[in-house]
């Protein structure tokens, strides 16, 4: 089947979804505490509580980009393109 200006649609938003979601994961701070905590270094409650609302938007950002990617992937295999 040849591939139609949906099908190359499809395949961008693809793309464009799987990059968001690599950067959005890159993003995200860690959970581990590591040596900082023995060294004292934790941070305070407020940049604490700043750093879990932009991880919050980051998580978000990465569970739309993922369900964006698999319904294209889903119609891009239901649809039949090769």
């Amino acid at each position: 089947m040849q591939i139609t200006g949906f099908g190359i649609a499809l395949g961008v938003i693809i793309v464009v979804a799987s990059l968001v979601m690599i950067v959005t994961v890159l993003l995200q701070s860690s959970n581990q505490k590591g040596l900082g905590a023995v060294a004292g270094q934790l941070e305070s409650y407020f940049s604490k509580n700043q750093a879990k609302t932009i991880d919050a938007k980051l998580a978000l950002g990465t569970k739309i980009a993922a369900a964006v990617f698999v319904v294209a992937c889903l119609l891009f295999v239901v649809l039949g393109y090769k």
